[in-house]
């Protein structure tokens, strides 16, 4: 039995092909029982995006409504979720239940996860169907643009949890986009001693900097930063954010004896890691695959409390039109730090808020 509404159709962003998004009329989804409909608000975009923009995501099945970092408001409520009017931020993942890390209550890392924007249809359309236990409620008065965060900052919570930081750690972060800079801020919020970031990109330097953070000067060779800044012994955590072969070649010497490397972005493809420096130094390498429930229950509270200070961060709003000019704007990883898509009144397309 489905729930009924008198609206038949809605707009859509709808993948078609690589690198082609369709802006269509389709059918509004089916909201089974136990099932909300949310109006979006607004979509963050990442590199999730990117990869089934292009084509080159294995699960992604065109054509799809993309769009996993989902803000809106609940249009039809069902008893099991939040009430009508309610602002929501979704956990978007889908689990099977019966694997052995469900079983034990990871589902995050399920060994067949997927994610509405993916698998299913996401909320690049005015409206996304969504199981009520996906939705967790957010303060109406948080900004709009901080409430959208909620998603990629459970990724650095997550981050953070699995480091073992403890308070008073050196800490680096290499890669100032979306994640290293919230795993940066999450970082300090939980108490590290120092927190340096690597990025070669000059715009995102200074973002990074205008937060309030030391990075590694434009030249300079970042194992020589973290070195002087650790007296010769390295950084207690470090996270790599970028994903880069890169950063993946210095991560040995970027750490201290006993020290431990969170890896937090994901790499497309396998690369070289001196794993007998990793071995001889005692090293503990962490892998973060998104975030538990808990971690986006904490990335909702952090906003609520404004402790992070993100209204801080800069964005850009793009109407659900144009969508494919957001993707472009996002792709070129400047000084606009995130690109959400959504409804004009947000901050209005093709505007920044910082």
């Amino acid at each position: 039995m489905s729930i009924e509404t008198e609206v038949k159709t809605m707009s859509a962003a709808v993948w078609t092909s690589p690198d082609t998004i369709e802006y269509r009329t389709v059918p509004l989804p089916e909201v089974p029982e136990g099932w909300a409909l949310v109006r979006s608000e607004l979509t963050g975009i990442c590199g999730t995006d990117f990869s089934i923009l292009h084509g080159s995501h294995p699960r992604a099945e065109a054509p799809v409504v993309m769009g996993h970092e989902i803000t809106g408001i609940v249009e039809i409520a069902t008893p099991e979720g939040p009430a009508t009017g309610t602002r929501v931020i979704v956990e978007p993942l889908i689990h099977c239940g019966n694997c052995h890390p469900c079983r034990q209550g990871d589902t995050h890392v399920c060994r067949s996860l997927e994610l509405y924007g993916i698998d299913v249809a996401g909320s690049l359309a005015e409206y996304v169907a969504l199981p009520a236990e996906t939705l967790i409620p957010i303060s109406s008065a948080v900004p709009l643009l901080e409430a959208a965060l909620a998603e990629p900052l459970a990724v650095a919570v997550h981050a953070v949890s699995r480091s073992g930081l403890r308070g008073g750690e050196r800490v680096v972060v290499f890669g100032a986009g979306p994640i290293g800079i919230l795993t940066a801020l999450v970082a300090r919020h939980e108490g590290a001693g120092s927190v340096l970031i690597s990025e070669p990109s000059e715009d995102r330097r200074k973002v990074a900097e205008e937060l309030g953070f030391e990075t590694v000067a434009s030249g300079a060779d970042p194992i020589e930063a973290i070195l002087e800044a650790s007296g010769g012994d390295g950084a207690d955590i470090v996270f790599d954010s970028a994903a880069h072969p890169s950063v993946a070649a210095v991560l040995p010497k970027a750490v201290r004896v006993l020290g431990t490397i969170v890896l937090v972005g994901v790499y497309k493809k396998p690369v070289e890691v001196d794993l007998q420096a990793l071995t001889f130094a005692e090293n503990t390498v962490v892998g973060v695959r998104v975030y538990t429930r808990a971690d986006v229950e904490r990335a909702v509270r952090l906003i609520e409390g404004g402790d992070l200070g993100l209204g801080r961060i800069p964005v850009e709003v793009f109407p659900l039109e144009e969508t494919l000019a957001a993707f472009t704007k996002a792709m070129t990883a400047g000084a606009v730090l995130k690109v959400f898509v959504g409804p004009a009144t947000a901050v209005g397309p093709g505007k920044e808020e910082a």
